[in-house]
């Protein structure tokens, strides 16, 4: 299943790519911007609490495509963008096996523990 899940991240983080080549930006500026959502890691140097509420926010993919259809059908293609950038950065990150944290650890995370020594 797990093979599976990632394949399904997979397409989705293909289809952000797809999307954004439709928009009128630079291809590069995609992947200029696309690490920016792990911005919220800055949260983290606050205590677990706060890092995940700021990391989960700037990965959740139900704001990413509110942001994208809400600039789809205002037609502002800097929201669209904005996004498809959330959208499919959250998709890489779930694909290589990373998820949104849980507040008890930054390694605790909704498909399971990531790292070797960490027990939750």
């Amino acid at each position: 299943m797990k093979i599976l899940l990632k394949i399904e991240e997979a397409f989705m983080f293909g289809l952000a790519i797809y999307l954004n080549s439709l928009l009128s930006y630079d291809g590069w500026l995609y992947w200029l911007w696309f690490l920016a959502p792990d911005l919220g890691f800055i949260g983290y140097a606050i205590n677990t609490r706060i890092g995940a509420i700021t990391y989960n926010t700037l990965h959740h993919k139900g704001l990413a495509l509110s942001m994208y259809l809400l600039g789809s059908f205002y037609s502002v293609e800097l929201l669209q963008f904005t996004g498809l950038i959330l959208f499919g950065h959250s998709a890489f990150d779930r694909m290589l096996g990373y998820g949104l944290k849980y507040a008890d650890s930054f390694h605790h995370t909704h498909p399971g523990t990531v790292g070797q020594n960490e027990k939750v």
